[in-house]
């Protein structure tokens, strides 16, 4: 694939475009395309990860087999 051949591409399409909804997925893209997954997350979810990962590392874990018997009745 020739990068800078399909940039031309992509840049000639644009140009072209008349569709707004496109253009917003676009700009949404470009925008997003930068964050780290982290910032997008809520502070509650942030809290349950870090609790999840203080769990880990001090060893409270569950084999996942145990979880998996545990919960056979609904897969």
């Amino acid at each position: 694939m020739d990068i800078a051949l399909e940039k031309i591409r992509l840049i000639e399409w644009l140009a072209g475009l008349e569709d707004v909804r496109i253009l917003k997925e676009l700009i949404a893209l470009k925008e997003n395309s930068g964050q780290d997954w982290w910032e997008n997350l809520s502070n509650e979810e942030r809290e349950e990860i870090e609790i999840g990962m203080n769990q880990a590392e001090g060893g409270d874990l569950t084999k996942h087999k145990d979880v998996m018997s545990k919960y056979q009745k609904w897969t």
